[in-house]
């Protein structure tokens, strides 16, 4: 099982985030953002935040870092993936969320979300989970074995709600690399929400106001309002 921080809202929570970070960063790099929240408006909710394993990274030199899995090049190509990497990422996630299932959350109730690198295993894991899961938020990332995905997409989640983010000026992970996944996304059906805004590669204030308005919609009972709001 991964290291995780873990932040909870309320007492006894009855949601669950699982919010992976970017490359070289560790659990502790989204944890303030959870302060930026208004948590009355959210439900009793469980944000955990793992610690990526160590790994070489082949763009770094071969230089060992959290990482998700190896970078071998900056083109993103299906050709240079790791795909070992990506797939053992996504089994470690898998984990996390059975662990939240055993304390009482189930997977309905839970948002897979990820930055960067983590986005990319975030995305590549929700979107092949068999449960249907609240929801998938991705920021400032692309689609991983994006070849592989229709073929191992699971119906569960074929409408799971999506919001995808990026930093307009992003030096590390091109915008058009993030939209051109989102658009993929949408040609096969998914119901995604597309935000661009005036930053890098990093997470600005109007970007969390916005999730945090999301999160409240896609943690709530579907069906019933949301007393929190």
């Amino acid at each position: 099982m991964l290291p995780a921080v873990e932040i909870e809202t309320g007492p006894q929570p009855v949601r669950a985030v699982i919010w992976l970070h970017g490359l070289g960063a560790d659990g502790h790099d989204f944890e303030p953002v959870v302060g930026e929240f208004n948590w009355q408006r959210l439900p009793p909710t469980r944000f955990v935040f793992p610690h990526a394993p160590m790994r070489a990274v082949t763009i770094n030199g071969g230089y060992v870092m959290p990482a998700w899995y190896d970078i071998l090049s900056m083109d993103f190509s299906d050709r240079r993936e790791d795909e070992e990497g990506v797939r053992q990422s996504a089994r470690q996630v898998e984990a996390l969320m059975a662990r939240e299932n055993a304390r009482g959350i189930e997977d309905r109730h839970i948002v897979l979300a990820g930055f960067s690198q983590g986005g990319a295993i975030a995305l590549h894991t929700a979107l092949r989970h068999p449960r249907r899961l609240a929801g998938l938020l991705a920021l400032s990332t692309y689609l991983p074995l994006a070849a592989t995905l229709a073929a191992e997409a699971d119906a569960a989640n074929r409408d799971i709600p999506v919001s995808m983010a990026h930093g307009e000026d992003d030096p590390v992970i091109p915008c058009e690399l993030g939209q051109r996944s989102a658009e993929k996304l949408r040609g096969m059906g998914y119901p995604v929400q597309w935000h661009t805004y005036p930053m890098e590669h990093s997470v600005s204030i109007e970007e969390i106001r916005d999730i945090e308005t999301w999160l409240r919609d896609v943690l709530a009972d579907p069906g019933t309002p949301n007393p929190m709001a």
